[in-house]
């Protein structure tokens, strides 16, 4: 079972959001069964073709995902991911 860890950043839009302990074989997987605790997630998260958006980064195990285009690293029994919203302005 995978952790999830969120950025402070996402509760702006998430309030709610909380670590998650979460199944799943690849990011895809956790991001899809996350989307059923917060809806709206996965959308915030990736692009209508399943892309990491520019402004997202996961880390697993504190090593940037490969995959930024179909999400398909592949996750162990037991990984720490952390998904990070980067912040811009001035």
């Amino acid at each position: 079972m995978q952790t999830v860890h969120f950025t402070s950043a996402l509760k702006r839009f998430f309030p709610d959001i909380e670590p998650q302990h979460v199944e799943g074989q690849t990011v895809a997987e956790v991001l899809d069964r996350l989307e059923t605790q917060y809806p709206g997630l996965k959308s915030y998260l990736v692009t209508e073709n399943g892309a990491l958006r520019k402004h997202i980064n996961i880390f697993v195990d504190g090593d940037l995902i490969s995959d930024r285009d179909t999400l398909t690293d592949q996750l162990g029994q037991s990984q720490d991911i952390l998904i990070f919203q980067a912040l811009s302005g001035g």
